[in-house]
């Protein structure tokens, strides 16, 4: 009960925010903006859509390999677990709410509780890793060929995010080849807190981290027996984040014109606004990832053309998963 009314208090707060985010965009320019999406050709929006559900049925994909055991759960439900990931995601500042539904979902297939939170683990280091080859080569390309000339802060700030999520991928390692290590800094930076008032009971705490310590090391263990899966889940990873990044691209299209954007720029662009998205403590980085894709994708679309592909790269990216994933929970709640 107390998820359903979470649940709804989200939703509203994005029905709110959505509200002000189209009042914006659309409010100097109406009539010409809506002319503009109803001469879409709609064809390159359906690809665009198919694109997005490849990066969602991959990675649904990796992680029903990751569970290696096709009696507990079947490739079509890992896609649907992933699709309420998603949407758990979407609804929960930071994107908070996916893994522990996630984990959640597993149990439910007769899967452990260590061991559901083991996949979880892995299909994370898989997503960070995956995403810091992506950044590496968005920003590389962008140092050599200077695509975003006019948003010098942003670039900043996502030259920030992309250092943020290499330190996180780093400490991934460091918890994984040097667990001991890694125990004895967190127990220093508890007792740090702890002469700052931050926290209050030391004991509970380092327990509480410790058991976080030994479960991830666990996780790292089983992936460095199965280096191929390793390998496996960064590849689909990258994968599924080019089908995701290059969406904007067959929107582009679907206004007749074939020149303003290329696949390169597209996929570093998306890359760029989505490490602006990680900023924004709100769910589904609502407010600020329109902004950055209004300022990154600005550099080679302007006016009203650049208006409605924002929304409807918002629509297929963001709000479309949020109803197949409302969808496949309240199918996943009937079924109990």
């Amino acid at each position: 009960m107390e998820l359903i009314k979470s649940i709804k208090k989200n939703t509203i707060f994005l029905l709110l925010i959505t509200i002000v985010i189209l009042f914006f965009v659309l409010k100097d320019d109406f009539n010409n903006i809506t002319t503009t999406l109803s001469r879409m050709d709609y064809k390159f929006i359906i690809i665009a859509i198919i694109f997005w559900l490849l990066s969602i049925i991959l990675k649904g994909y990796i992680n029903y390999k990751t569970v290696n055991n096709k009696k507990q759960i079947s490739l079509k439900e890992a896609i649907k677990h992933n699709a309420i990931t998603q949407f758990f995601n979407g609804i929960t500042p930071f994107s908070s709410g996916g893994q522990p539904m996630e984990i959640y979902m597993l149990t439910e297939h007769s899967i452990s509780g260590a061991k559901a939170t083991t996949i979880t683990i892995q299909n994370f280091i898989f997503y960070q890793v995956a995403l810091v080859l992506y950044g590496l080569l968005a920003v590389t390309y962008n140092a050599i060929f200077h695509i975003f000339p006019k948003v010098p802060l942003l670039g900043k700030l996502t030259l920030i995010g992309f250092l943020i999520n290499t330190l996180v991928a780093i400490a991934l390692f460091v918890i994984t080849f040097s667990p001991k290590f890694t125990k004895k800094v967190t127990n220093i930076i508890i007792k740090l807190l702890v002469k700052l008032k931050i926290i209050k009971d030391e004991k509970k705490t380092a327990e509480k981290w410790n058991l976080k310590l030994e479960e991830f090391h666990s996780s790292a263990k089983v992936l460095r027996k199965r280096k191929l899966l390793f390998i496996e889940g960064v590849i689909i990873n990258l994968i599924s984040l080019t089908c995701l990044y290059i969406v904007p691209l067959f929107i582009v299209y679907s206004l007749h014109n074939y020149t303003s954007l290329n696949i390169a720029d597209t996929l570093t662009s998306s890359a760029y606004v989505l490490i602006i998205g990680a900023f924004v403590p709100i769910p589904g980085a609502s407010g600020g990832i329109e902004y950055g894709f209004l300022k990154f994708f600005g550099n080679f679309i302007t006016g009203t053309n650049l208006s409605a592909i924002l929304i409807i790269w918002r629509f297929i990216t963001y709000y479309l998963g949020l109803i197949i994933g409302a969808l496949a929970f309240s199918l996943e709640k009937k079924g109990d």
